[in-house]
């Protein structure tokens, strides 16, 4: 499906009641989805990204077996390279649909029915690829139908959640600055200090806070920081705080068991929502 197939087939059904309206902008949503993922499919980025997950697990779980040690690496893996991956990818390809908004926005379709399309469009196909490329070696292996399926399955949400909050924070940047190349540089920018200077200021402040308050303050830097609150999840759910460092000594002591994991995956949802809503408002008032 071309953008100027789509365009037309937009043309319709100006003469509808208000939930008429509603079920149309809903399948007008779906349409843009559909095209989007279409597009970012053929792109060989999202296919050497799902095959490199592939081949990563595969490794790790030929070498470290699947105990703790192997998922302790793999998610030392997601933490890093989901963040990395979404935020440049998405950053770039919104950037580079300009003339397919302006096309779009001439045709009867409101901005957050295209904002919802283009959004779910592109973060959709990076989720599938990581799902896909983390349980097909777990899948040949066995590994899902042992008694680590648990913590496996948790390990998916947490990709799935970052993906979602990354492509958040990319189409926030995206929409707030024009010019890709500075784009491009706000986005590494922000992967860097969330996903490997935030555990510095982890460290020194554990390092400078008395005993009886490092507690709460390093509580507040997780809930700021969706790549340590995805952490947290896991040493939650591994009972491993010690392998996992101060952060987790905390968490697994002030909220341990389920209600940890719950307040971790609220607040990761915020962490979706948030750029999201502030992303459309910036869409809704972008001179396109």
């Amino acid at each position: 499906m071309t953008s100027s197939t789509l365009a037309h087939s937009f043309a319709a059904g100006n003469n509808a009641t208000q939930s008429e309206r509603s079920m149309m902008e809903l399948r007008r949503a779906a349409k843009v989805e559909r095209y989007v993922v279409l597009d970012v499919l053929r792109n060989r980025w999202v296919i050497a990204y799902a095959v490199f997950f592939m081949a990563a697990t595969d490794l790790l779980l030929r070498f470290g077996g699947t105990g703790p040690r192997a998922l302790v690496s793999l998610l030392n893996l997601v933490l890093l390279l989901i963040p990395l991956v979404t935020i440049v990818f998405v950053t770039l390809y919104w950037h580079g649909q300009r003339e397919f908004n302006e096309i779009l926005l001439c045709q009867p379709i409101t901005r957050t029915t295209l904002f919802v399309g283009l959004f779910g469009g592109v973060v959709l196909p990076l989720v599938v690829a990581f799902v896909l490329g983390v349980s097909v070696p777990l899948l040949a292996r066995g590994v899902i139908g042992t008694e680590s399926r648990g913590t496996l399955g948790l390990l998916l949400v947490v990709g799935v959640m970052l993906t979602a909050v990354f492509g958040a924070l990319a189409v926030l940047i995206a929409g707030q600055v024009t010019d890709r190349l500075k784009g491009l540089a706000l986005a590494l920018g922000v992967w860097l200090i969330l996903a490997i200077a935030w555990d510095a200021l982890m460290l020194s402040v554990a390092m400078s806070f008395p005993a009886r308050t490092v507690g709460p303050a390093l509580l507040t830097l997780t809930f700021a920081n969706p790549v340590d609150l995805a952490r947290v999840l896991m040493v939650l759910h591994f009972d491993i705080a010690a392998l996992m460092g101060a952060t987790g000594a905390v968490f697994s002591t002030t909220l341990g068991g389920s209600r940890g994991v719950l307040t971790a995956l609220g607040a990761l949802g915020v962490w979706v929502l948030i750029p999201v809503l502030f992303a459309l408002r910036a869409f809704n008032r972008r001179d396109f």
